[in-house]
């Protein structure tokens, strides 16, 4: 997320042992988070995101999906509790008018949980949003279907919940440098190691929460990079490797990285790696 990646970190994990807050938070919102976009896309198009619409982001890291149904014309929330530093940017990018957009009337960033959004002052909120992807990490779920059950009575009767998550490894290129931070993290087992996304994941999160799926869909993300340092520096900030930076440190996850991320490296030095990632929608009761 988060969010959650690729997302900015894990929930519940906590930074790694060294690891530069501010630094992570620099190098996702300029290296890596722009890789969902397609992914963003895709949902407000298909949902038909705009100026009626009031959308409540769960995970909202720094805030680039908000941005983006923002520029539609939507009434944005967007809630986490997890990294202050991303917070800030959200703030800045959505409250500070950074981008020359325009916040709308009743934008807001709220550190806190789902039930902090709400407003008895304003309508129910349209479409929730959960857009960090799960199922390439044992436990990387956890708490999510409690944050949607507590997401649900803040929106309209019917209204769509949207999870997102890894495609199956043999479609993600990604999944194989992933495969890095189980190595590394063991014998770490448990939550934050790598596992291969199952074809259910999504909908067995939306049954937990009391949702009811009602649609799907699936979105090519590639990652690509410069270089290999930013391929590196994207990677690490997702908070994927953080229990093997722990297991090991620094220095060894680079280099364990920049061997995995070879067969991706083209003659001009960029890192390109196909990705699938798969969407669900579903509705609230």
């Amino acid at each position: 997320m988060t969010p959650t990646l690729v997302r900015q970190h894990l929930p519940h994990a906590g930074l790694a042992p060294r690891v530069d807050p501010r630094a992570r938070a620099r190098d996702w919102s300029e290296i890596q988070e722009r890789m969902l976009v397609p992914l963003y896309e895709a949902v407000y198009e298909r949902l038909e995101v705009d100026s009626g619409t009031r959308l409540l982001g769960l995970g909202c890291g720094s805030g680039l999906a908000l941005l983006m149904a923002a520029a539609r014309g939507a009434a944005v929330t967007g809630v986490d509790c997890h990294c202050p530093e991303h917070l800030a940017l959200a703030r800045e990018r959505l409250t500070q008018g950074a981008w020359d957009t325009r916040a709308r009337p009743g934008t807001r960033i709220v550190d806190g949980s789902p039930g902090d959004a709400a407003d008895p002052d304003s309508p129910a909120y349209t479409v929730v949003t959960a857009f960090e992807p799960i199922g390439c990490l044992a436990g990387d779920a956890e708490g999510l279907a409690d944050l949607l059950a507590q997401a649900a009575p803040l929106a309209e009767r019917g209204a769509p919940v949207v999870l997102a998550g890894w495609g199956p490894p043999e479609r993600c290129a990604t999944s194989s440098v992933l495969r890095v931070a189980a190595k590394l993290a063991d014998p770490l087992r448990g939550t934050g190691c790598w596992r291969p996304a199952l074809r259910d994941d999504l909908e067995e999160v939306a049954q937990r929460a009391g949702l009811r799926p009602d649609g799907s869909g699936r979105v090519a993300c590639p990652f690509g990079y410069a270089d290999v340092d930013s391929a590196v520096r994207g990677l690490k900030s997702t908070g994927l490797f953080d229990a093997a930076i722990t297991a090991t440190d620094h220095d060894q996850v680079d280099k364990e990285l920049t061997e995995a991320l070879h067969p991706y490296q083209r003659r001009d030095g960029a890192v390109w790696m196909p990705n699938i990632f798969r969407y669900l929608i579903a509705r609230t009761p």
